[in-house]
């Protein structure tokens, strides 16, 4: 087997073995799915009812290959109220996605740009980036968006700090997307900078680097063609693993700014105990993200082509 499908498999494997785990976290925490949906009046026979109803009798291994043999049909069954989880998918995704991909993008672009300055100007950015990267990356997605809402929406009134949700499923307006996407972004921006300095002032000790700087080549393209594409496999790999960070701080920056995304629907299952919700949720995540690591292999192997 080659190793790349040995490794989509493994990954495959561990997002398998992550989705029986969420059904062992819902099934342990306190509380019932059928007296969540029915309220707290509801009687004994009414809650039995509702429990056979939505398979809840049965024992948890049965219930999980229930849940995921549908999965692999493209059916993702029916939440404890009622809905299909295709459908509330298919509404909810899409605004998620966006917030995710423009904070991705912010930040790709961002932290090349940074690093790369950087690497080329070691000891006139140290001075800024060297304590501005080290906060950003340290500090959560909540308080940032605190933070930004605090200066930006009540203090200046420039920016709103609550989506207002429109016609489409998607905020209302551009400028709502702003501190969102801010708020993903930034401490992604922060350790994402610092990887690709290190990255780029490691692969510029490379011999060839030594040569293309003798050779009188100016410092722009030495830093473009001569050292970014041996710093590349690095940097990608991080950012990679950026896409998960953004994917899961997106739901909490969601439930802070009202975004209509996952965050509400996940938080909302987490209330019902809807473990076919939540590892729905969980399921599209992270076939989100092993599309993206699959990117990201191709890109490294694209970029180490060649090498011994």
């Amino acid at each position: 087997m080659i190793p790349f499908a040995r490794l989509l498999v493994r990954r495959i494997a561990l997002l398998i073995a992550l989705l029986a785990t969420v059904f062992v976290v819902v099934d342990l925490l306190p509380g019932n799915t059928a007296r969540a949906v029915l309220g707290r009046d509801a009687t004994p026979d009414r809650i039995a009812a509702k429990e056979h109803e939505l398979g809840l009798d049965h024992p948890l291994p049965q219930r999980f290959w229930n849940w995921i043999s549908g999965v692999l049909t493209g059916d993702f069954g029916h939440t404890a109220r009622g809905r299909s989880i295709n459908d509330l998918l298919a509404d909810k995704f899409p605004p998620t996605l966006l917030l995710g991909g423009l904070a991705l993008t912010l930040t790709v672009l961002a932290s090349l740009l940074l690093g790369i300055w950087w690497a080329a100007r070691q000891n006139t950015a140290m001075r800024l980036l060297q304590p501005a990267t080290t906060m950003a990356a340290a500090i959560p997605e909540f308080v940032v968006a605190t933070l930004l809402i605090l200066v930006f929406a009540l203090a200046a009134g420039w920016l709103p700090a609550v989506t207002i949700t429109g016609r489409s499923g998607f905020p209302a307006s551009p400028d709502m997307l702003v501190l969102p996407v801010l708020a993903l972004a930034i401490p992604q921006i922060g350790w994402n900078t610092r990887v690709v300095r290190a990255a780029m002032v490691h692969a510029a000790q490379a011999p060839h680097v030594e040569s293309a700087v003798l050779d009188g080549i100016s410092t722009r393209a030495v830093l473009l063609r001569h050292v970014l594409p041996f710093a590349l496999p690095t940097i990608v790999a991080s950012f990679a693993t950026t896409v998960g960070m953004v994917l899961g701080g997106s739901l909490v920056v969601e439930t802070i700014f009202n975004y209509p995304g996952l965050g509400a629907v996940l938080a909302g299952s987490v209330a019902d105990r809807d473990v076919s919700l939540i590892a729905s949720v969980v399921a599209l995540s992270g076939a989100v993200i092993m599309g993206m690591l699959a990117v990201a292999d191709g890109i490294r192997a694209w970029s180490l082509r060649g090498r011994g």
